[in-house]
């Protein structure tokens, strides 16, 4: 069932009506500690047992079980295994499920070796009612789940995988300043909504939440790297509203009950159709209109081959992540391709994918193709897709000019076209088979068979005609927020017409950043500087209350105001 679909519920009414204590199989401690939250807030006795907790904490939850007063104890697969012999032997087991089940199989996009030893559950426990649940398995995935598990001749549920409440975008090929206009353009459209940014690394959700921060945009990076504290923290404030937006790494929201998300982009392109179904599916868990939103680049698909080379499934995770792109890259209706993979057919397009919204149009474009393929063989097939791309518009870069690439016949043959275009055009050719990427040899480009067809006349190709979409620059940073003129009061005494300047500027940036002013600065800060009238940035790093951070982000403007007042003149 999909995520938000209602797969909890399929094993917590049971346990609740079921004498004895149900056993949760949960792969993380914040999935378990959301739910047992939710149970205990609905009155129902729930527990965890995970490694984080004290020895005692353990010891008590160990005692209520073998008393029977826990109706569902949530455990991790390798907590099942350290508790097997000793407290699952002892407790009146009602029922067994087993969450996120996808992590049993191989084929999974999340595989866990810890999950492939609860097969011991049926071993052990013959006789108890077992239940597997997950809402992204395809059918080689749902087949490795039983035989894992060791289930007979199982029951199979599947409900459908359409969201239609979801609209689906792709954007291609955006480089960073893009994305970033994109991304704040987008979040302001959606005034106040709640929304995920999945980025690839941990720098990138620090980088991202820092940059939308200036944009008075309430934003917390998230990712495994941060101090529990932290984590949690960041957790409490999005599921509580105090920050609009997160920037996470993939580890967040699983479990996650926040039904309010309206929105989901993706920085960086997901590793498989799974990984972004599953993600996209933390929006619109209510069944509301809800957007997603992927940017797509032919540098995301280096690394992430690179990953998936590097993995202990190499074929599996190169096939998986081929999938991917070949979505990204689609030029169908999204949700079809989608359901497809899943098993799902439909007959009819959604309607709320990029593509339905903006139907492609062809053209014979093997005059194009040619020349940019002939440009790839005359480099000796040695150049990535922006050398090609300079070269075919005749760029004046130094580079191609040492490389003697500006004598090329091909050189300046696309001058007509734009960089945005020829990109796209390129993008088109990767998923028609023209082309493909070396990924072993930095990207270059490579003319395949069914290209040379192509080049040499023998075969026309049919192209989707670019449609420019609409980019935003980015807004003034703070939203374009102007400051009002300081009019300081007229005092004989300079100390109290710089306290009050600074007391106006203060209050005119809390405006700004709507946090409360005494977060900006202290009034005991201000005194400061009123008594030590910093002039420069590193007088102004003296000042009480004043970090790198505070330096950084104000710094400029008060000491611009300490000497306007001051009446030195502007600082060089």
């Amino acid at each position: 069932m999909p995520t938000g679909g209602g797969k909890s519920i399929c094993f917590q009414l049971p346990a609740i009506y079921l004498p004895g204590t149900a056993i949760v199989v949960s792969p993380l401690i914040a999935l378990m500690k959301d739910q047992v939250e939710a149970l205990i807030a609905n009155g129902i006795p729930a527990a965890a047992l995970n490694s984080l907790m004290p020895e005692e904490e353990r010891h008590r939850i160990r005692q209520l079980c073998i008393q029977g007063k826990v109706k569902l104890l949530y455990i991790s697969p390798e907590g099942i295994m350290s508790e097997l012999h000793w407290l699952l032997q002892r407790i009146d087991i009602s029922l067994i499920a087993i969450d996120e089940a996808h992590c049993i199989s191989h084929w999974g996009h999340d595989f866990r070796p810890e999950y492939t030893q609860l097969s011991v559950l049926k071993e052990n426990f013959p006789k108890v009612p077992l239940i597997a649940l997950t809402a992204t398995a395809d059918k080689i995935t749902r087949t490795d789940i039983v035989e894992q598990l060791k289930l007979v001749d199982p029951k199979i549920f599947i409900s459908s995988f359409d969201r239609p409440n979801l609209s689906l975008t792709i954007r291609r090929g955006l480089n960073k300043k893009e994305k970033t206009a994109a991304i704040v353009h987008f979040i302001h459209a959606h005034h106040r909504q709640s929304g995920i940014i999945y980025c690839m690394s941990r720098s990138n959700t620090e980088k991202l939440a820092e940059e939308l921060a200036e944009y008075s945009i309430r934003t917390i990076a998230y990712h495994a790297g941060l101090p529990p504290e932290k984590r949690e923290k960041a957790q409490e404030d999005f599921i509580n509203d105090r920050v609009q937006v997160v920037c996470a790494t993939v580890a967040f929201g699983m479990g996650i009950d926040k039904s309010n998300v309206r929105w989901v982009i993706h920085y960086n392109m997901p590793g498989s159709i799974e990984n972004y179904y599953q993600e996209i599916g933390r929006a619109g868990r209510d069944g509301m209109k809800s957007d997603t939103l992927l940017f797509y680049s032919v540098g995301d698909l280096i690394i992430l081959r690179r990953f998936a080379e590097d993995s202990g499934q190499k074929d599996v995770n190169l096939q998986k992540l081929n999938r991917m792109r070949r979505y990204c890259e689609a030029d169908i209706c999204r949700r079809r391709i989608l359901l497809s993979y899943f098993g799902e057919e439909t007959e009819t397009d959604c309607g709320n994918c990029d593509v339905c919204k903006n139907p492609p149009q062809r053209f014979d474009g093997s005059i194009l193709v040619q020349k940019a393929l002939s440009g790839i063989f005359r480099t000796g097939q040695f150049v990535n897709m922006s050398t090609l791309i300079d070269i075919l518009r005749g760029s004046e870069r130094a580079e191609l000019t040492e490389k003697g690439y500006n004598k090329l016949k091909t050189f300046g043959v696309g001058k007509d076209l734009s960089y945005k275009e020829w990109k796209e055009y390129l993008y088109q050719m990767l998923q028609l088979g023209y082309i493909e990427i070396d990924y072993a040899s930095a990207g270059r480009l490579k003319v395949t068979q069914l290209g040379r067809k192509i080049l040499f006349g023998e075969q026309t190709a049919m192209m989707t005609v670019y449609k420019e979409t609409k980019d935003f620059a980015l807004p003034t940073k703070k939203g374009g927020f102007k400051y009002r003129p300081i009019r300081p009061i007229q005092s004989a005494s300079v100390e109290e017409t710089l306290l009050d300047s600074l007391q106006q500027l203060r209050k005119q940036i809390s405006e700004r950043e709507h946090i409360p002013a005494y977060i900006i600065f202290s009034d005991d800060a201000l005194d400061d500087m009123v008594e030590k009238k910093p002039t420069t940035l590193d007088a102004f790093s003296e000042i009480r209350g004043v970090g790198q951070l505070k330096l950084d982000k104000y710094g400029k403007v008060f000491v611009a105001l300490i000497r306007f007042v001051l009446r030195l003149p502007k600082e060089s």
